[in-house]
């Protein structure tokens, strides 16, 4: 951690816990009632002292009595005996809150609840301390994504580091979204602060109400993220508080650090109350000696490095902004593969073999030598390379370097150890070793990765060539892109290019490129849909299909989704571990991206979302392009496929029924 950044976490460790005695009033943040429109009035209301408003009065007297009993900071009560005069209500605190903070919160929504939401029946009131809601219906243990109300910082993030900014939000989030859900602690709540730059921070925060099985606390969680980049994209702070979960991050630390460590020390029951004053006399000082040690033990150690360290592995934090910095010598990597010998050989690209090598240091690395007679001048092939170097995001394989001496041009990348997607995909016994789970994260994996090459990188950039053979996989099966020896770097404001010479692998090349060379980001998007439709049935694209009307793995695909029965396209051996819902989402994403015309096929900023947020309403998909139209039907409507959860009305299918119901929202 960096000096400054230590320096501000220690003053946090003092001063934020400080602040929590004040005792200042709840924050309000916003609130729903059931009344929306004259129309539903007569619904919704409850009439005046009538006995669903005697059972409200009641629950509310019990949520707040029960506000300082419970440890999780979160208490449900109902009260009525005929249906329709039910009322459930609960309340949640925020995880890193006390008791008295707690108890305040909850005193004052519920007496502000009544004051907003007079007569509803329904009614909904966040806070930054604690949220409370109450409704006719039965809301304990059921997931529910809306309404929400969003948090929004005035300021934005630089636009040179948005991108940085939206990787480490989108990794740190995900992250805590698994933490939280799967807590042992009962609270289902979790934060995290990590280092941004050397003196900014990102503080995140989630919660779900603890009574929410693990799944459908991480999927409300999945659906919040989802939507950030709608509501929050490129500001410093931002949120989604949702009925059933919060999902909050800022550069300012907004909740108690200390109070939300797990490995707090528990405190002394019937401890004598302190004096804030005696607090402050005695903590500042301490606070501020402490961040004067470790200001100048860094600059100590600052200076010892700058006089020692002589390590070749820092030459990977230097700034890349010249050929220079990234161009080995020949000896170097002979000595690293062994002069290219056939036994460290772990590939052929299009354009070479590749090499496992060993650096000197230890390090291992991926050594492409590229085939002669490219055309390629020496000037222009060092440009590329210090174009693509710049690239770096953990869904892409990293290019370390080059070498060009003489005849010899080499690429010299990261070493990814589990070898391609292909590998295991379109292996009838490996592939078994890809479960559903891991499936879907490879795909969300592979979108982030080309969603930084067409929108967040500083450059644009056409991949051209995504297939199962260019996805590698490291030791956690995580995804990375590679082999990006056809992409295409566009200026920020073009869209498309064309060429008239067509290289890249067939059945991965969107119709427009493959017959007129005309390439654009949704060219990578045809190819990503294919890719995802290959993953989600373990076939490639290029296998026949024992069907009437199907030849390939769209047609196959496409006859299915209008036969209403899209899971038949699901490889068997995953179909003991598969998410019904996440199949068929991504069937349908799929068959959108490989729509004939580009203009139909969804952005990789669309695919995204759709991949985070279950409550984004997909349109409906066209037949596919490359479909052998003389024997196919007719191209026809189809219905729409949505998750059967969605809140939105939609099309339910069950795996092996052919009748289908239409889901209501409630």
């Amino acid at each position: 951690m960096p000096c400054f950044e230590f320096s501000k976490f220690l003053l946090s460790l003092f001063v934020i816990p400080l602040l929590s005695l004040t005792g200042e009033a709840a924050t309000y943040r916003g609130h729903y009632c059931s009344v929306t429109t004259i129309a539903t009035a007569n619904r919704t209301l409850f009439a005046a002292n009538s006995t669903y408003e005697s059972n409200l009065k009641i629950v509310l007297s019990s949520l707040s009595s029960n506000a300082t009993r419970v440890t999780t900071g979160f208490y449900n009560a109902s009260a009525g005996e005929n249906p329709d005069e039910v009322v459930s209500g609960l309340f949640l605190c925020r995880g890193d809150v006390n008791t008295t903070v707690c108890q305040d919160c909850v005193a004052t929504a519920t007496k502000e609840v009544r004051q907003l939401c007079p007569l509803d029946k329904v009614a909904l009131l966040w806070y930054d301390e604690c949220f409370l809601r109450y409704s006719n219906l039965s809301i304990f243990a059921t997931i529910n994504e809306v309404p929400g109300i969003k948090i929004n910082s005035t300021q934005n993030i630089g636009e040179t580091e948005r991108g940085q900014f939206n990787d480490l939000l989108s990794s740190t989030l995900n992250l805590l979204a698994r933490r939280a859900a799967d807590s042992q602690s009962g609270k289902k709540f979790a934060t995290d602060e990590v280092e941004f730059t050397g003196s900014q921070t990102l503080y995140s925060l989630l919660q779900c109400t603890p009574d929410l099985t693990d799944s459908d606390c991480f999927r409300c969680f999945q659906s919040a993220i989802g939507t950030l980049p709608m509501c929050c994209g490129g500001k410093q702070g931002g949120g989604m508080l949702l009925p059933s979960c919060v999902v909050r991050y800022d550069m300012n630390p907004f909740y108690n650090i200390t109070a939300a460590s797990p490995t707090r020390p528990p405190l002394a029951p019937g401890g004598r109350k302190t004096s804030s004053l005696t607090i402050l006399a005695i903590a500042i000082p301490i606070a501020v000696s402490m961040v004067l040690f470790f200001v100048g033990y860094c600059f100590i150690r600052r200076r010892a490095r700058k006089k020692y360290n002589t390590l070749p592995e820092e030459r990977a934090e230097v700034e890349i902004t010249t050929v220079e910095s990234l161009q080995f010598d020949l000896d170097t990597l002979e000595t690293a593969t062994n002069k290219f010998s056939e036994d460290n050989k772990i590939g052929e690209g299009g354009f070479g073999p590749v090499y496992k090598g060993i650096l000197c240091n230890g390090q291992q690395i991926a050594v492409k030598r590229l085939s002669g007679g490219s055309g390629q001048g020496a000037e222009e092939f060092k440009n590329e390379i210090l174009l693509v170097a710049k690239l770096q995001h953990r869904n892409l394989v990293r290019l370390l370097g080059f070498c060009l001496e003489g005849e010899e041009k080499l690429l010299v990348y990261e070493y990814v150890p589990k070898k391609s997607l292909d590998y295991f995909l379109f292996d009838a016994t490996k592939r078994q070793q890809l479960d559903w789970p891991m499936r879907y994260k490879i795909i969300g994996g592979i979108a982030r990765g080309i969603l930084y090459l067409h929108e967040d990188s500083r450059l644009r950039v056409i991949h051209r060539d995504l297939k199962a053979s260019n996805v590698l996989l490291d030791d956690n099966m995580n995804p990375k892109i590679s082999d990006f020896g056809m992409a295409r770097i566009f200026v920020l404001d073009q869209t498309q290019g064309s060429t008239s010479k067509i290289v890249g692998t067939y059945g991965y090349m969107s119709p427009e490129y493959a017959m007129h060379g005309r390439y654009s980001v949704k060219s990578d998007v045809f190819s990503f849909g294919v890719l995802v439709l290959e993953i989600i049935s373990g076939k490639k694209n290029s296998g026949v299909y024992q069907s009437e009307h199907a030849e390939d793995l769209l047609s196959f695909a496409w006859k299915q989704w209008i036969n209403r029965t899209p899971v038949e396209l699901l490889d068997p051996t995953v179909r003991h571990s598969y998410s019904r819902n996440e199949v068929i989402r991504c069937i349908h994403m799929g068959l959108l991206c490989v729509q004939e015309d580009p203009a139909n096929r969804p952005t990789m900023a669309t695919i995204a979302l759709m991949l985070n947020s279950y409550s984004v309403t997909l349109p409906l998909p066209q037949q596919p392009a490359f479909l052998h139209r003389g024997r196919a039907k007719p191209n026809r409507p189809t219905q729409e496929l949505e998750s059967d959860q969605s809140p939105s009305q939609s099309i339910a299918w069950s795996i092996n029924e052919a009748s289908f119901t239409e889901i209501q929202p409630r």
